[in-house]
């Protein structure tokens, strides 16, 4: 025969079950912490940047992962989870926005520019400055480029059709007077993937080539090349992120921006050991190592900054205008947002 225990001892025991767990969490708040950050909702924030100088914020983090030190990560709360994705230009990192593939990414201005008037304003937010200056113009050394005139019936590399360096390429070739098309005209542009870029500019299968760091000291350390031009007031590289996003992660594109700005301090204060850290991610997404030194001296090119100006807003929206890449309405009121 099965004995039941009484009512009133059941009611006991429940009593008493319920005082226990009350203690316990009187005694270990911290039980309370966990329990409520175990039911937060994971999140994997997809990062999109390119393997350049220019986007020193991205490969110093990426590379501070490998080593198990998450900067991003730890500063965005243990329920965020990041995804690196490397692109070569920036139209294919908006695309990617664009297809929802990636939330935000190290952009630089004129495709950033061209998605956000493409979508009327209603899709890219800038949320972030990262780098200034860094790019140039460079020719042969023994080139017969002595002058601007000299680029008539010659070709000229770029990274990408519509990319920063592209989009200022084909102002200036307008400003000096020529006719310049997606495939042709006075002057041949020829879009390029940037580790591309040597070898044709080597075998002579271009005359210059206008690019970014480090990219333009790879040209002149090992393909005997030399500045022709270089614009020191210009912005290289965004912080981008999509419109939704944004609005379904304020708080957390809040966070972001403060760790990029605590980031590029650390690097601005600590640059021979970002360095470091910068040509070790370099050498784990391009294959290619790159000389210290040679770092050192690209370095001394750029401007690592979070301050987005209004002023070189408005010259990249008018080298995409002049470029043919922007046209129609340019109202830039809704690009650039603090969270």
């Amino acid at each position: 025969m099965t004995t039941r225990p009484a009512r009133g001892c059941a009611f006991r025991s429940l009593a008493a079950t319920a005082l226990c767990l009350l203690a316990a969490l009187c005694l270990f708040p911290d039980a309370r912490i966990a329990g409520a950050q175990q039911s937060a909702p994971q999140i994997t924030l997809r990062v999109g940047h390119f393997p350049n100088i220019t986007h020193v914020q991205a490969l110093v983090a990426r590379q501070l992962e490998r080593q198990g030190k998450a900067w991003f990560a730890d500063r965005l709360g243990p329920n965020v989870r990041i995804e690196w994705y490397a692109y070569n230009a920036g139209p294919s990192a908006m695309e990617a926005v664009f297809a929802n593939s990636i939330d935000l990414t190290y952009v630089g201005p004129s495709p950033a520019l061209n998605a956000y008037l493409k979508s009327n304003g209603e899709e890219i937010r800038v949320i972030s400055g990262a780098a200034n200056a860094g790019a140039a113009l460079v020719v042969k050394t023994d080139s017969p480029i002595k002058t601007a005139s000299d680029f008539r019936g010659k070709k000229v590399a770029t990274p990408q059709l519509g990319n920063t360096q592209d989009t200022s390429c084909r102002a200036w070739l307008k400003a000096q007077g020529f006719k310049v098309t997606q495939t042709g005209g006075d002057v041949t542009v020829v879009p390029t993937a940037n580790p591309d870029q040597l070898a044709l500019f080597q075998s002579g299968g271009v005359d210059a080539v206008w690019t970014v760091e480090p990219w333009v000291t790879r040209l002149e350390r090992e393909a005997k090349a030399k500045v022709f031009l270089e614009d020191t007031n210009i912005i290289t590289t965004w912080l981008a992120c999509s419109v939704k996003f944004l609005n379904a992660h304020r708080d957390l594109a809040k966070k972001i921006v403060t760790a990029n700005e605590e980031l590029t301090a650390w690097i601005q204060a600590h640059p021979d050991e970002a360095q470091k850290l910068l040509i070790n991610e370099l050498k784990e997404e391009t294959r290619t190592g790159f000389a210290p030194e040679a770092v050192a001296q690209a370095w001394k090119r750029i401007k690592f900054t979070t301050d987005v100006s209004p002023e070189l807003v408005a010259k990249a929206v008018q080298d995409g205008k002049d470029a043919g890449f922007l046209k129609g309405s340019t109202d830039t009121s809704k690009l650039i947002e603090n969270p």
